[in-house]
């Protein structure tokens, strides 16, 4: 009876990890095409950052009328909600100190 017993109860927990691993195969592709989704929606956003960037940079003029060359320049937003447009070089060396 009681080898009985532990083999019942082997076979329980045979049992409920089997059904364990299937719940985790079902959460691990959930999470699969959850990450998918994500990573599209990231590249989407991404993209419009980018397309936004060159349309303001498009805009943008110097003193002299001339167009702003955004390799020279880029745009930063405080945390205030301020928007500068900042050259490169001052950039790398704030970064730098920090």
């Amino acid at each position: 009876v009681a080898a009985q017993n532990c083999r019942k109860r082997k076979l329980n927990a045979i049992l409920n990890l089997e059904e364990d691993v299937c719940n985790l195969q079902t959460q691990k592709e959930s999470l699969k095409k959850e990450h998918s989704q994500c990573s599209r929606s990231i590249s989407q956003m991404k993209q419009k950052l980018n397309n936004l960037y060159h349309d303001i940079f498009s805009r943008l003029r110097d003193d002299q009328g001339r167009p702003v060359n955004p390799c020279q320049y880029v745009i930063h937003c405080s945390s205030d909600g301020s928007v500068f447009i900042i050259p490169k070089h001052l950039v790398k060396s704030e970064q730098k100190r920090k």
